[in-house]
């Protein structure tokens, strides 16, 4: 297998519309085809977040508790939850 030549991809950033061009290089083998794509690690960490954001909203009971968690107004510092657990 040989490293194609790198080849220009469109990946449009559904939350902030931005749009990422030429970061993505494809890879071929001797006929051509597509085998693999080499992705910029932090496209590759966005998808990831994404997957697993999806994953854990097909539970009724998660999307309740991240929906809640997401909605609080209150909390505390970091350094005030190590405090209290005595770290």
């Amino acid at each position: 297998m040989r490293k194609g030549k790198p080849s220009q991809a469109v990946h449009s950033d559904s939350t902030t519309g931005d749009i990422i061009m030429g970061q993505i290089q494809y890879i071929s083998d001797e006929n051509n085809q597509v085998t693999a794509v080499i992705v910029p690690i932090h496209l590759w960490k966005e998808l990831q977040s994404e997957k697993e954001t999806a994953y854990l909203l097909k539970s009724e009971a998660m999307k309740k508790r991240l929906l809640g968690a997401k909605s609080r107004k209150k909390g505390i510092s970091f350094d005030e939850a190590c405090k209290k657990i005595g770290i």
